[in-house]
């Protein structure tokens, strides 16, 4: 019997979400992985167990295809896959702006497709991955990706027509937290720390703060305000960020990583 997930791309997401599904009880014989070097193809082997052969014989043999490749693959990569798709697979796609509509033009009639944004937290099994349906997907077909998904933090679905801002904020989300952490370092060792206690401090104040808000419930504002003593220290420091208008260029920043989103599906095709 085939294999009943295939994943199509073993990069760093494809391996993040193999180790996953191998982390939440899948068997590796029901996992294969579509790969064409051969050395990655055994250490994907020796590390996982599982079968690693070429893309198409990977979807041929799969009830669920998974597709983690770059925008700008895309369209080859179904091109090479197309003939060896058939109606009632699923096709999981988790490839940054490339629409539901974009794969469907290219694969066989009736294939279902839906459209995942992860994000590199999945890397510790906090990621957070928002998915959304195409036009042949049905409600099993959804709760098939959402098992997937969920291998690797939490899912949550959303209508299509959201994904380009959920990109802006979930899927580059991590890269904007890391960047305030470095400037939080950098301004640690301004200020007189050593590197190392700067980066301790900073590290744990984030991963503290993040759980507050998780395990709490509470409004980011009501926590802020909790922290913010009238004319203590950490009104100052905010006054200086609203000053600066650091509200405004995250809005800013945000925006621009939605339009490029948007524009990815139209580059790759």
């Amino acid at each position: 019997m085939g294999a009943q997930v295939a994943i199509i791309g073993a990069g760093v997401m494809g391996e993040t979400l193999l180790s996953g599904l191998v982390r939440a009880g899948r068997p590796a014989d029901t996992l294969l992985v579509g790969e064409k070097r051969p050395e990655r193809a055994a250490e994907l082997t020796e590390r996982y167990g599982v079968e690693v052969v070429d893309n198409r014989t990977a979807t041929r043999r799969a009830d669920t295809v998974a597709v983690v490749v770059k925008p700008q693959d895309m369209a080859a990569l179904l091109d090479e896959i197309a003939p060896e798709l058939r109606q009632g697979q699923l096709l999981v796609s988790l490839a940054a702006g490339i629409t539901t509509s974009f794969v469907e033009a290219r694969i066989p009639d009736g294939v279902a497709v839906v459209r995942v944004m992860p994000n590199t937290p999945a890397l510790v099994d906090e990621g957070m991955a928002a998915i959304s349906r195409g036009s042949h997907c049905d409600e099993q077909h959804l709760v098939e990706a959402e098992s997937l998904m969920a291998s690797t933090g939490r899912v949550l679905r959303v209508p299509e027509k959201q994904q380009d801002a959920v990109t802006a904020i979930s899927g580059s989300g991590p890269a904007y937290l890391f960047f305030v952490v470095e400037a939080m370092i950098e301004a640690g060792v301004h200020l007189g720390l050593p590197r190392t206690t700067a980066t301790d401090l900073v590290v744990q104040t984030v991963v503290g703060s993040a759980k507050l808000l998780r395990e709490t419930g509470e409004h980011p504002t009501v926590l802020r305000e909790q922290v913010t003593s009238p004319g203590g220290t950490t009104a100052a420091a905010v006054r200086e960020l609203e000053d600066h208008k650091v509200r405004a260029a995250f809005l800013t920043a945000m925006e621009a990583a939605r339009d490029r989103s948007r524009r990815l599906a139209e580059e790759a095709g």
